[in-house]
């Protein structure tokens, strides 16, 4: 298959973190998937097509096999995320296979929609250099000030462990899991005001009727 025909530098990232909270208490964590409007997530360069929502799932779902998404055409791929109200992004889990098609780098990018491979050369918020994680055991903090007020996140991919001689190797992933807080988006409604110009008589005829009939009695 044909080759995009681009690629990017990489460089480090904040360091993973081994996480030791309960079982249930990480799926609480990791609820922003709720959050994502998911008939509208895009990934280009997926081979299945509508496949890369699908990794975005319950907790207790993450190291379900029957759901992934594969690069296609190379190596790389690129989620377009939209969420349903506003995020204060602070971690990502993702899951691969324990090969050389995990993705070896992970590239953020705030309120951008409708990313494609050719915007992928501006800066990204914040990069990460993965490590192989199949379990599902290592998070990666982001920088929460860069990530407040997220509408939209672009998620890049743009290599994995596959050495240069077999850069045509697929990706693939199982799970992209987010933390983080989450607030509606405030669509208060504009109310206009009709004031009365002048009196309506009959808006008052009771009130008229009464004081007449009490003056004549």
């Amino acid at each position: 298959m044909p080759h995009h025909g681009h690629s990017h530098g990489h460089c480090g990232g904040e360091a993973d973190h081994s996480h030791d909270h309960s079982d249930a208490e990480m799926g609480k964590m990791y609820s922003l998937f709720q959050k994502v409007d998911t008939e509208r997530v895009q990934c280009l360069n997926e081979v299945v097509d509508g496949s890369g929502k699908t990794v975005f799932k319950a907790w207790d779902q993450r190291k379900d096999k029957e759901k992934f998404v594969e690069s296609d055409a190379d190596e790389e791929l690129l989620f377009n995320i939209p969420f349903t109200g506003s995020v204060k992004l602070k971690g990502i889990i993702l899951i691969g296979d324990n090969d050389d098609s995990h993705p070896a780098t992970m590239r953020l990018f705030k309120n951008k929609p409708g990313m494609t491979f050719d915007d992928t050369g501006m800066a990204p918020e914040q990069e990460f250099e993965l490590h192989p994680d199949p379990e599902g055991v290592l998070e990666y903090n982001t920088k929460v000030a860069r990530f407040n007020n997220v509408n939209h996140l672009s998620i890049h991919i743009p290599r994995n462990f596959g050495s240069a001689e077999s850069a045509d190797a697929s990706t693939r992933v199982y799970y992209i899991g987010l933390r983080g807080d989450f607030s509606e988006v405030n669509r208060q409604e504009v109310v206009i005001c009709n004031y009365e110009a002048s009196a309506n008589p009959a808006d008052h005829k009771t009130d008229t009727f009464d004081t007449v009939g009490h003056m004549v009695s």
